[in-house]
């Protein structure tokens, strides 16, 4: 990538290889897939808006549901969740379309496909499971060869010391410039380790609990989660946590400096920033 050199520090130390290219496919492909992953389930999910704890549905005591109930002033939205109930017309279980009120969890705009149909849902849902399988694979394969996990991710006791301190600094939004920046911090570390090891592993687990067929054959699975309706339960929540990972990620590409972050997940080059500035702020 060409650029200007100032007198005091060559391009050499100024550009950093952040990300390998196999990081940055990898990462593009899950994003992709997790989108509509995502949307698609969320389209199943509307098929029956209730979550419960268990091998069974209890259609009486749902742990968690989105439906429209009728009021004096027509359908309203609400969401039960640990036995609290919450208006949420507008937004879940009753939205508008084309000017009219629909019943449906789950807005049209935030499903694939916008309409209800639960058999197009869930050929996107399948497909895309598999292709986000497959790519993890790749990704875990290359990362376990080449050390990725253990020298990248993997925070040092002086590293997770310095927890409370990076959280400041993030509340702040003062970030790592110059050589520190060639690292990921504490916090992107454990996060990361998180969403790799436990979130990511546990929505595939649960995903494939939810089908008879591979019960009939891993039967430990339904013990493991506790049965099927409780592996549809723990689904949801680990896609919500993956969901919310997602928007903070977003959150903290734009206020770190979105061109840099883009350029470097796209070209893997990272730009460390004016040599004379401190490496931690």
């Amino acid at each position: 990538m060409a650029t200007v050199s100032s007198p005091d520090r060559p391009v050499a130390e100024r550009w950093y290889l952040r990300h390998a290219a196999l990081v940055r496919i990898t990462h593009w492909i899950n994003a992709v897939c997790f989108a509509l992953l995502l949307m698609s389930g969320l389209q199943i999910f509307n098929a029956h808006p209730a979550l419960y704890v268990g091998e069974q549905s209890d259609f009486d005591h749902p742990a968690m549901s989105i439906r429209a109930r009728l009021s004096e002033n027509g359908l309203v939205g609400e969401t039960i969740f640990a036995g609290h109930s919450f208006d949420t017309s507008g937004v879940l279980g009753v939205s508008s379309e084309d000017g009219q009120i629909s019943q449906r969890a789950f807005p049209s705009w935030i499903t694939i496909p916008s309409n209800q149909d639960l058999a197009t849902g869930r050929r996107w849902h399948f497909f895309f499971a598999w292709l986000l399988v497959l790519n993890g694979l790749v990704y875990f394969a290359w990362g376990s060869v080449r050390r990725h996990f253990d020298r990248d991710l993997l925070p040092s006791r002086r590293e997770l010391s310095h927890v409370g301190r990076e959280v400041l600094e993030h509340l702040r939004l003062r970030f790592p410039r110059g050589a520190a920046a060639k690292r990921y911090n504490v916090l992107q570390q454990l996060t990361y380790l998180l969403v790799v090891f436990v979130l990511f592993p546990l929505m595939i687990l649960t995903g494939l609990t939810m089908s008879p067929g591979v019960d009939s054959a891993v039967p430990q699975l339904l013990t493991l989660f506790g049965g099927r309706q409780s592996a549809r339960l723990i689904h949801f929540l680990a896609a919500s946590s993956l969901a919310l990972f997602v928007i903070v990620h977003l959150v903290m590409v734009l206020v770190s400096g979105v061109w840099n972050n883009l350029r470097s997940m796209i070209t893997g080059w990272y730009d460390l920033g004016n040599p004379r500035t401190p490496d931690v702020p």
